[in-house]
């Protein structure tokens, strides 16, 4: 037996069975939304991790393709390592479940969520968050929830909830909201543009669904709830904070923390740390804890200074966006670069445009996207932080990072029509102090430009912070937060756009949730900051794309065929197309429909390519001249190859208007000779006159 749960979610069901399946878990559901199913579980570890300063929390979000009726691409048909679309998920779950579990919890806690079913009407992604709040919920798991997660669309000025996959196809808003029963606790947004106080609008929309699913959740945990359990608590003495008080006074705290310099801080708080590992070398339960203890000193320093005294660690104004700079074309030959600095935040990004046969194509569960024609990468080496490590390529962070990037530049793209290439850009982080992510955006917006893409608008992106008090009231929002106020802040709330509107959002915090003055503040402090930054900064260095590609870019011309006649172009086993490529060193790209793309760097291969592929899909008529080329010798004529794949017959007699006895005589293989089209003959081939060429 097992207790099954229903609601109504926009327009379509949702049912939580629980108790039906993975019973050994800490907390287990069977989610389904419509035919969507996934199995949420929650675990925890008896024990605490030992030599931990931090919350061990692991979100996974795995994708079947048995949930879609597939079977995986490639050699190994098994699921190997996680999608984009995965990471980005784990992404989103975590952050809205991660400030709900106690603080000093150092426990491991795992949130697996098996996507089993897909319905693409009803998104596996949002039934994973709604599971794996509920089976955290239940579970005798430390947690202040339930949250709820809703999706918005917007489709032809209206929202739609949870939208259905042909409403996200046409929808201006991807916005998903995660709230607890009083505060919004995470934003993750893509968006066309839109304006600020729709977005407002639309976030609290998704606040209020929110609520009547909370209400659900909160039926299921009265029934099915198990009692929390006791765990080991990580606390700092309250003697030892006095201690260091002691020995470190708050104004010589203050002074250490309070400079521009990263590095200069990092030194001080070093200095600070070993006298009190002196003074403290006979107390051993106390060096134990003491690394945590000066960072929560640190911490209180900073709020202190900051929402008491209104003084930021570096001197700036609340509303003072660091000291910055941009340049373009920093990076030679490549084909479009652009270097974006924020004070200790220095990001150089570099544009690749390439044959659309070159977009990444995606073997996922959502059936609309199958490739993808921009692509964003972003770089987080060690050196930028001023540390050491070997690189072992991009983590969950870095994905995030590039992803929240590229989601804030695909509204401004040019289409495929307008501009036929694909474009990859890769953010270089050569400095890291604070929203690298954001600067990104800003220096992604100039190299496109750089590059030639006709981007419809610059885009810029910022970060504000946010620091409360023990009221509601009581709260300061910080414009470009830097990352010593993100590390001991309560919120990273990056927001992207143009002059126009919002194009993408992702809100991170450490707190319950915030309410709508907090959210209507930042969003304006950020809009306010990326308008200067755009007119002050980015456009001048380049205020619009250049009018072509560089020298160094790969040139497209496109045609239109007769769908009817790619076969004649392709060639049996693709020996015509090859051919062409071959003699005139483009790639060539042909789709269903016949539109031809014709891709090289060098003019005159292009244009012999365009000649070659209108000759072999034209209709010849009677007293078109052409060259071709002898590929064949008969004794009653030559066969002459004038297109790839295309070869006509030149009679014996219609070689020359002197009487030839031998074909050898006049021609030999190889040779290239002008000729006239006299029609098709009776078996059908084209037959053609070297004698008639003049006239």
């Amino acid at each position: 037996m097992y207790k099954k749960y229903e609601m109504e979610l926009a327009g379509r069901t949702l049912r939580v069975d629980v108790g039906r399946v993975a019973k050994q878990a800490n907390g287990a559901v069977l989610m389904h939304y419509g035919d969507t199913t996934v199995l949420c579980t929650a675990t925890a570890s008896e024990k605490p991790r030992e030599g931990i300063d931090f919350f061990p929390l692991s979100v996974e979000y795995n994708e079947r393709m048995y949930a879609v009726g597939k079977i995986p691409g490639g050699f190994n048909k098994r699921e190997g390592k996680a999608s984009e679309n995965a990471i980005l998920t784990d992404r989103v779950i975590d952050r809205p479940m991660r400030p709900l579990f106690p603080k000093d919890y150092r426990n491991d806690v795992t949130l697996e969520n098996l996507v089993m079913s897909v319905d693409q009407d009803c998104s596996p992604e949002l039934t994973a968050m709604l599971g794996a709040a509920i089976a955290t919920s239940i579970s005798d798991i430390p947690f202040d929830g339930p949250i709820s997660t809703t999706q918005v669309g917007l489709v032809d000025g209206e929202f739609v909830f949870n939208p259905t996959s042909a409403q996200r196809q046409v929808s201006d808003l991807a916005l998903t909201v995660a709230s607890t029963k009083e505060k919004v606790i995470m934003i993750e947004a893509g968006a066309n543009e839109v304006p600020e106080d729709k977005m407002i609008e639309a976030i609290f929309a998704a606040h209020e669904l929110n609520q009547k699913v909370i209400a659900f959740i909160d039926t299921i945990v009265a029934e099915c709830g198990k009692p929390k359990h006791e765990y080991q608590h990580f606390s700092v003495p309250e003697e030892l904070f006095e201690a260091i008080k002691e020995i470190v006074p708050p104004e010589e705290m203050e002074q250490a923390v309070f400079t521009d310099d990263k590095q200069t801080r990092e030194e001080n708080i070093r200095v600070v740390t070993e006298k009190l590992e002196e003074a403290f070398a006979d107390k051993e339960e106390w060096l134990d804890v003491l690394g945590e203890a000066v960072y929560q000193y640190q911490k209180k320093t900073v709020r202190k200074m900051i929402l008491k005294d209104h003084k930021r660690p570096d001197g700036r104004a609340i509303d003072e966006i660091r000291p910055l700079a941009a340049e373009v074309d920093l990076i030679p030959r490549v084909h479009g670069s652009a270097m974006f600095t924020r004070g200790q935040t220095q990001i150089c990004n570099v544009t690749t445009l390439a044959p659309l046969s070159e977009a990444q194509r995606l073997d996922g569960l959502d059936e609309n996207e199958t490739s993808k024609r921009y692509m964003h990468h972003y770089n987080f080496p060690s050196y930028s932080v001023g540390e050491t490590k070997p690189s072992r390529g991009p983590g969950r962070r870095e994905i995030g990072h590039g992803a929240l990037a590229e989601r804030a530049l695909i509204p401004v793209l040019p289409s495929e029509s307008e501009f036929p290439y694909a474009i990859r850009t890769v953010s270089e982080t050569f400095e890291s102090n604070g929203s690298t992510s954001q600067a990104s955006v800003c220096a992604s917006s100039m190299s496109l430009m750089a590059a030639g893409v006709p981007i419809k608008a610059a885009v810029a992106g910022i970060s504000a912070g946010l620091v409360t008090g023990d009221t509601d009231d009581d709260y300061l929002v910080l414009t470009d937060i830097q990352g010593l106020e993100d590390f001991f802040g309560d919120m990273d709330f990056k927001v992207a756009g143009t002059h126009k509107g919002i194009t993408a959002i992702q809100m991170d915090i450490k707190i319950h949730g915030l309410t709508r003055p907090i959210i209507e503040e930042a969003i304006a402090a950020t809009k306010k900051a990326r308008t200067y930054i755009i007119d002050e900064v980015m456009n001048k260095a380049i205020a619009e794309p250049r009018p072509e590609v560089g020298p160094y870019a790969p040139k497209i011309i496109q045609m239109q065929i007769d769908p009817q006649k790619i076969g004649d172009v392709v060639g049996q086993r693709g020996k015509t197309i090859n051919a062409i490529i071959e003699e005139t060193g483009v790639k060539i790209d042909i789709e269903d429909d016949g539109s031809v793309s014709i891709c090289g760097t060098e003019k005159e291969g292009m244009d012999k390519a365009v000649k070659l592929i209108h000759m072999i899909v034209t209709d010849f008529e009677a007293g078109q001249v052409f060259e071709g080329k002898v590929v064949s010798i008969k004794d009653f004529g030559a066969f002459l190859e004038f297109a790839p794949g295309k070869e006509g017959l030149v009679h014996i007699s219609k070689i020359s208007k002197k009487r030839v006895d031998k074909v050898e005589d006049v021609l030999s293989l190889g040779d290239v000779v002008k000729v006239v089209c006299l029609g098709k003959d009776k078996m059908g081939r084209f037959s053609f006159s070297m004698r008639d060429v003049a006239e």
